[in-house]
């Protein structure tokens, strides 16, 4: 019995030993297609630069009567040039973009390349690829985050993509989400089609002091402004005062002068007021209005092309996508969304406005010519146009190699 008892027990620990073989094993197969699949050819990177910051080729000074003495002693010169800490940039993250047989393929990566895989709608390879970057930096003693999250897979009758996007220095944020159904036509020419989701945190076409100053009301049937430019200034503490004077001459003059809320006077008249303190205080609202809001998402449908033909001394590749004119906001207020960008009066928001839709595009061309061996010329741009804002960039330019 006792032998029995022991080769059973053997046998248990040799099916437990296998068992924990078969899982090792197929976990190991499993994380091996995982790495294989997602993490093979990509390159983990981090990196950074710090320079100078920016500093005026001359300095400002200030003067002011000594502590003891009154306006009329020998002043005091005070140095008053602003001077910034160094600028910095670090940075780090993972990617896996396929180039173009075009791009040059760096010694090592930094964070601030910029692929084509960004842009046009079709990858170099078919497969997943993407971006996962993040950064800070500081320019002229202000402090940013930076980050571009991208994600995309594509196939020969699909492509998906996902991306995040955060320049701090601007304040620009934006997300999309899309996917489209490809169409190859032949080796080098495909189309696509399908629908993108975007968001947008700046309320594109909104001008909240400009709505403000617009207001209107009527009294006794006369149509008067409901906010005079000044009272913009009584919301924020800032008072004026009507004062009186006699030149040498005796000629009088009449204003106001002004005071912030601390009691300082900061303008001698209404028109320095409106000409120096009143646009910060324009900019202010404006941030203060805007932050009141909360972020937008639409929905639209989205068409692009991508033709791509490299040889060695010729090259072309031209792309484009274009988001067509019917936006459907899923998320934000519509009233205050760029469908009503050209709706704003006096009055405020017409109410018989129509919703306008519009449509963004985004195209690029690379090309490239060896006209012999020594000789090259080269050419580059790109437009993107979204909402409102526009970016148009182009590089070109003539290689000679001399032997």
């Amino acid at each position: 019995m006792i032998h029995l008892k022991n080769a059973e027990n053997n046998m248990k620990k040799i099916l437990c030993l296998l068992l924990l073989l078969i899982t090792f094993n197929s976990n190991a197969q499993l994380f091996k297609k995982i790495y294989d699949n997602v993490f093979k050819y990509s390159s983990v990177y981090a990196a950074g630069n710090t320079s100078n910051s920016f500093e005026t080729p001359r300095k400002d000074y200030f003067v002011r009567p000594p502590a003891d003495g009154n306006l009329y002693d020998v002043p005091q010169v005070v140095d008053v040039t602003e001077y910034f800490p160094n600028d910095y940039r670090l940075g780090f993250g993972i990617r896996k973009l396929a180039r173009f047989g075009y791009e040059n393929k760096p010694n090592f990566y930094n964070g601030t390349e910029n692929n084509i895989a960004l842009s046009a709608p079709t990858a170099a390879v078919k497969g997943l690829e993407y971006l996962f970057h993040y950064e800070k930096e500081r320019q002229r003693g202000d402090e940013f985050e930076n980050s571009r999250y991208f994600i995309r897979h594509t196939g020969k009758h699909h492509i998906v993509k996902a991306e995040q996007r955060q320049a701090g220095n601007v304040g620009f944020k934006y997300q999309s989400a899309e996917a489209r159904l490809r169409l190859p036509i032949g080796n080098k020419f495909s189309i696509s089609a399908g629908a993108i989701y975007r968001t947008h945190e700046q309320a594109f076409g909104y001008n909240p002091i400009e709505i403000w100053l617009n207001e209107t009301q009527t009294i006794n049937g006369q149509e008067y402004p409901a906010n005079y430019w000044y009272e913009l200034g009584f919301l924020y503490g800032y008072d004026d005062i009507y004062f009186t004077e006699e030149d040498e001459f005796g000629n009088e003059r009449s204003d106001w002068y002004w005071i912030d809320p601390a009691g300082n006077r900061v303008a001698d008249s209404d028109l320095e007021f409106r000409n120096t303190v009143f646009g910060d205080l324009m900019l202010r609202y404006n941030n203060e209005q805007w932050d009141l809001l909360d972020a937008f998402g639409e929905v639209a449908p989205i068409v692009g092309f991508d033709f791509y033909h490299y040889q060695n001394n010729f090259w072309l590749h031209a792309y484009g996508n274009l988001i067509l004119p019917y936006h459907e906001y899923l998320k934000g207020d519509v009233d205050f969304s760029y469908l009503n960008r050209n709706n704003w009066g006096k009055g405020g928001l017409r109410q018989d406005a129509k919703l306008e839709q519009w449509q963004d595009i985004q195209g690029g061309v690379m090309f490239g010519w060896k006209l012999w061996k020594t000789i090259g010329l080269f050419a580059e741009a790109e437009y993107v146009k979204f909402w409102d804002r526009e970016i148009f960039n182009t590089n070109f330019g003539i290689n000679v190699t001399l032997k």
